[in-house]
């Protein structure tokens, strides 16, 4: 390898180098006013999107399939009652004819909503997407993940057939913090 170098330089030593002297360093382009403005537009926009609800990968679930889920601490005889439609329901949300973004913000805004209100139980109709291309069921899958990723969500699970069976979902949302206010103040009562 040495001489391989030795045998280089013995090749070059009677190269002049170029001298740098004319060479004009590339000045880098100012973005136009418009161009800023909408670079900060962007850079706003994504400090205020408060929705972080993810639209990447997915698993896929089937048209029919019976979706659940519950978090820690759910009594799995308030998990029965959700799952059996015993609960009357205080808000609905239909995402039919919503495309992914839209049901995502929709979904987003209804349980936030849902929480600040007091909602505790209520009912998202994702439809089941027989139909739907370039994969059945997406809009559904989509709405499953996004459940599972929202702090207010305790549990759900797919409705009983009479309020829409595999194509909605029963949703159990946490007490907000005045609902929890008033259940200390009750049993410290006792």
């Amino acid at each position: 390898m040495r001489d391989d170098f030795d045998e280089f330089r013995q090749q070059m030593a009677d190269v002049t180098p170029i001298k740098n002297d004319d060479v004009i360093a590339p000045r880098k382009a100012r973005p136009t006013a418009a161009q800023e403005a909408r670079r900060k537009a962007a850079e706003k926009q994504l400090e205020d999107d408060i929705n972080y609800l993810s639209m990447e990968f997915v698993d896929l679930v089937e048209p029919e399939e019976l979706v659940e889920f519950r978090r820690d601490g759910v009594q799995h005889g308030v998990f029965k009652h959700l799952k059996q439609g015993r609960y009357a329901i205080e808000a609905s949300l239909d995402l039919h004819h919503h495309s992914l973004r839209q049901a995502r913000e929709a979904l987003y805004e209804f349980i936030q909503l849902c929480h600040r209100r007091g909602v505790r139980s209520a009912i998202v109709v994702h439809g089941m997407g027989r139909h739907s291309k370039p994969h059945p069921a997406l809009l559904k899958s989509y709405v499953v993940k996004w459940l599972k990723q929202l702090e207010p969500i305790m549990a759900f699970h797919s409705a009983q057939r009479q309020h829409g069976g595999a194509g909605s979902v029963y949703v159990m949302l946490r007490k907000n913090a005045e609902q929890k206010h008033e259940n200390r103040e009750r049993h410290q009562k006792r």
